[in-house]
C-alpha cells in the first residue's frame, strides 16, 4: 500500500530532522574552518554522516561553497577554493534517509564581518516571511508568485536575490526520475501552476523552500533551505 499524504510529510520531517542533526555535528565538531577547501570540508560532512547514521546516499550533489563561490546557484561547479579566516561559507546536501529525501542548507560566517552577518541573519527571516506568505495565501500560491516575493523579500533587506528559483519539490527517492525536471517542479518565474495542486498521479505534492542572498557588490552570499510547511508550527 503507498503512504499517506500524512505518512509522506512525516517521513519528510523525520529526514530533515536527521539532516539538521547532522548540521548541528558539523558545526560542533569545528568542520568548517580556516585552511580546508570546500572538497575537503564535502568529504568530511560525507563520512560523518556515514558515521552517525550510515548513509552514502545523497539525492544531488553534495555543494560546500566558500568566499566568491557563494555568489553561484546550484547548476554552477566553480572551483575548489580553501576557506579563509573571515569567510562566509554555505552547505548544501540532499542525504537520503530510508529512502526519504532531505534537503537542507545553511550559512556560516567566520570572522566579524557585520554584513556577512546580516545576511546570514536575513537569510532565515526572509525563509519565514515567505513561509507565512504561503500559509496565510491558502495554497492559493503558484511558483511564480512564490519566486517574486522572494526576490521582493530579498531587496526589501537590502540584498539580491541569487537563484534562478527558490526552491523545489522533495519526496521519496529518486522523486526526479519520477517526476520529471521541468519548470513546474520548481518555485520558478515560469511556473504559474498552484504549488498546492497534485502530481500527475494525484498525489500531494512537497516543496522545499530556498533563500539565496547574494552581494554582488562586495562578492559573497549565503543559503538557507529546508522543508516549506503549509501550516504553522
Amino acid at each position: 500500500m503507498p503512504p499517506t499524504n500524512t505518512d509522506t510529510l512525516k517521513a519528510l520531517i523525520q529526514a530533515e530532522t536527521k539532516a539538521e542533526a547532522l548540521f548541528h555535528a558539523v558545526e560542533s565538531q569545528g568542520l568548517i574552518c580556516p585552511g580546508l577547501t570546500e572538497r575537503e570540508i564535502s568529504d568530511k560532512v560525507y563520512e560523518l554522516a556515514f558515521k552517525l547514521f550510515g548513509i552514502r546516499k545523497y539525492w544531488h550533489k553534495r555543494i560546500v561553497r566558500a568566499g566568491e563561490n557563494t555568489l553561484l546557484p546550484y547548476r554552477h561547479n566553480p572551483e575548489n577554493l580553501t576557506v579563509q579566516e573571515d569567510d562566509i561559507v554555505f552547505l548544501d546536501f540532499g542525504p537520503v534517509f530510508d529512502d526519504w529525501e532531505a534537503d537542507y542548507g545553511r550559512t556560516y560566517v567566520l570572522g566579524d564581518d557585520p554584513l556577512k552577518h546580516k545576511l546570514n541573519n536575513d537569510l532565515e527571516i526572509i525563509f519565514k516571511r515567505a513561509q507565512r506568505f504561503f500559509i496565510e495565501h491558502c495554497g492559493q500560491v503558484t511558483g511564480s508568485q512564490l519566486y517574486q516575493y522572494a526576490c521582493q523579500l530579498s531587496s526589501e533587506h537590502g540584498w539580491v536575490y541569487g537563484g534562478p528559483y527558490a526552491g523545489h519539490l522533495v519526496g521519496q527517492f529518486p522523486h526526479e526520475k519520477i517526476l520529471g525536471d521541468d519548470a513546474l517542479h520548481y518555485i520558478h518565474p515560469e511556473n504559474h501552476t498552484l504549488m498546492s495542486n497534485p502530481d500527475q498521479f494525484g498525489n500531494p505534492r512537497h516543496w522545499i523552500l530556498e533563500i539565496h542572498l547574494v552581494d554582488k557588490e562586495r562578492r559573497f552570499g549565503g543559503f538557507f533551505e529546508q522543508l516549506l510547511l503549509n501550516h504553522k508550527g
